[in-house]
């Protein structure tokens, strides 16, 4: 309010001026020689730094603001460790569009000092230059990465969910996943799932187009995901969505169909779960392939059916892929040949012949969507890569903000 009355004073003052200048002009006799008044000089441009210079124990996740009276902002650099000469990295920001206001746009490193470096320039050209550091607070306990599926560079089936595992519980899961980014070279809607404290999971709400480059960014370090506990680790994740191969095992026809790019392109004789005990079915869902594994030594003991136990079993078997995390595969079946085409014998397998069971692990790829068809028992979601059994509403809700988003575009 002082401002503006300053102000208001100022722009009386100076048309009272001008009114007793016409004054005299008016009755003098031949006018004035005297040089016309100067404009006073602008004043220095006044730069402001948050957070405040010599800071100490500053949150990571702080937004650093720069801001300029009087002028312009025409350099910022905020530069983790060194100065304005130092090599330490280089903080990302935006300038507003009159160049008044610069503010980061992430979080910064736990324990580290940075450096902020401005310049600003007033109407007359005047430069204004600061200088001013402060230091962020250290983290009780690191929070990294501990796995990312699918790899790097990987070629992957349309099926294929993005998997990462923590190295600790998150707790603050907002922000950690508004800080990861997920790029696609096609348009598409996706949603992030917390599998439990350590796991997240993203899909998109229908399969992935064929052909599609997939480029997962993690903007983590400086984020805060407990009470006084820090992510460390940024990274960038690219991979790649190959053809569409989609297969169905039907346990009633006792038939395999494999669809590639919609076309069906195999059609092979199956024998499924026999039943008779529940873990006997094959489980019934959409699953997806989870790896391919020439040897598997399938012993029942890991179902809870050791040596002695009727029904053990411990058998060699080759061709194998793996489509949950119970046991089940599609493989290589010499000795139930005879059976498949027309009944289910195996003991929860998808069991094909030899040469066909060659021809499907060798092409197939991580992430195809192999569905069950037939069966009473249901796939759970998280049985293997079991996400599909989930409806798109309930994924959406196991996001830490309950939304689904497009994806940014590549």
């Amino acid at each position: 309010m002082g401002f503006q009355g300053s102000h208001s004073i100022r722009g009386a003052l100076h048309s009272t001026g001008l009114l007793a200048m016409a004054l005299v002009a008016s009755c003098a006799v031949g006018g004035s020689d005297e040089p016309a008044t100067q404009d006073k000089a602008a004043a220095d441009a006044v730069i402001n730094v948050l957070p405040y210079g010599k800071a100490k124990n500053v949150a990571p996740d702080t937004t650093v603001l720069v801001a300029a009276q009087g002028g312009a902002l025409s350099a910022v650099t905020v530069r983790a460790g060194g100065g304005a000469a130092g090599r330490g990295t280089v903080m990302k920001g935006v300038l507003s569009a009159d160049r008044t206001k610069w503010r980061s746009s992430r979080s910064m490193s736990p324990g580290t000092t940075y450096t902020v470096s401005a310049t600003a320039t007033n109407p007359d050209g005047k430069q204004t230059k600061v200088e001013t550091a402060f230091t962020t607070v250290q983290s009780t306990a690191a929070v990294g990465i501990k796995d990312i599926t699918p790899q790097k560079g990987e070629l992957v089936g349309v099926g294929m969910p993005i998997m990462i595992t923590f190295d600790k519980e998150i707790t603050n899961r907002v922000d950690v996943e508004r800080n990861l980014r997920v790029v696609t070279s096609k348009a598409i809607e996706g949603a992030w799932h917390w599998v439990d404290g350590k796991t997240v999971h993203f899909r998109p709400r229908d399969y992935w187009p064929s052909h599609t480059k997939v480029k997962l960014i993690g903007q983590l370090n400086g984020v805060e995901v407990d009470t006084g506990r820090y992510a460390t680790q940024d990274f960038t994740h690219e991979f790649k969505v190959g053809r569409s191969q989609m297969s169905v095992v039907n346990t009633d026809t006792h038939m395999m169909k494999v669809r590639r790019d919609g076309e069906v392109i195999k059609n092979f004789p199956i024998s499924a779960g026999r039943g008779g005990t529940w873990k006997y079915y094959t489980t019934n869902g959409k699953h997806v392939a989870m790896s391919m594994e020439p040897v598997v030594i399938m012993d029942s003991s890991t179902v809870g059916c050791g040596p002695g136990c009727p029904g053990y079993y411990r058998q060699t078997v080759y061709s194998n892929v793996r489509i949950s995390n119970s046991g089940e595969y599609v493989h290589g079946a010499p000795w139930s040949v005879g059976s498949q085409g027309n009944s289910n014998v195996s003991h929860g397998c998808v069991n094909v012949g030899p040469e066909n069971a060659r021809w499907f692990m060798k092409n197939t790829l991580r992430g195809d969507p192999i569905d069950v068809v037939g069966s009473p028992r249901q796939l759970e979601p998280f049985n293997g890569w079991g996400q599909w059994q989930m409806s798109w509403h309930r994924w959406v809700k196991g996001s830490a903000v309950s939304l689904a988003f497009d994806t940014e575009k590549l």
